[in-house]
């Protein structure tokens, strides 16, 4: 599959999200030490086919993704092998604070199962209605390709378009005369 390809399912008005994260919330669940989200996320890493997020105790990584500023989610892409890249990934709008204790308690706003397609590189486009007001993004990916104890994430990409809003702050009070 050519980048042609991928990039025609991605709409002209969606741009890649990258830009909007607040890195400084970012937090990954069961990512291993030497093999953490930055690898699959951040720009330059995430185009370096021998870097990984990798799982540590088991298949299973959560990961919580805020936003600068509020955003439309319209597609993802969740890159990684045919036997050891993610399988079952379910995607929250506005969950904070979920663990693996109750990541199970809270219907997702999206459940993709991705296909070898997906894995190298075809977007997946969500259910758009569910991403609308966006604040930030959980991923819980259950599970991988083969069913091996870890799971590897070669490039997570986000793309939509940021909500246009007023920011009150900057508003002026206008004095009753």
């Amino acid at each position: 599959m050519s980048a042609a390809d991928s990039a025609t399912a991605i709409q002209r008005n969606q741009v890649d999200l990258l830009d909007f994260i607040d890195w400084s919330g970012v937090e990954c669940l069961n990512q291993s030490s030497s093999h953490s989200l930055s690898n699959a996320l951040k720009q330059g890493y995430r185009e370096d086919e021998g870097l990984n997020l990798e799982s540590d105790a088991d298949e299973q990584l959560l990961i919580y993704i805020p936003f600068n500023q509020v955003i439309k989610l319209h597609s993802i892409v969740v890159m990684g092998s045919e036997e050891d890249g993610p399988k079952t990934v379910k995607l929250f709008a506005n969950r904070e604070h979920m663990g693996f204790s109750n990541v199970s308690d809270f219907p997702p706003s999206d459940t993709a199962v991705l296909s070898p397609d997906n894995l190298k590189g075809k977007p997946v486009v969500l259910k758009y209605v569910k991403f609308q007001n966006v604040r930030s993004l959980t991923i819980f990916i259950e599970d991988n390709q083969s069913g091996s104890e870890i799971t590897k994430v070669q490039k997570i990409a986000l793309y939509g378009s940021t909500v246009e809003t007023t920011d009150m702050k900057g508003l002026k009070k206008i004095e009753d005369h």
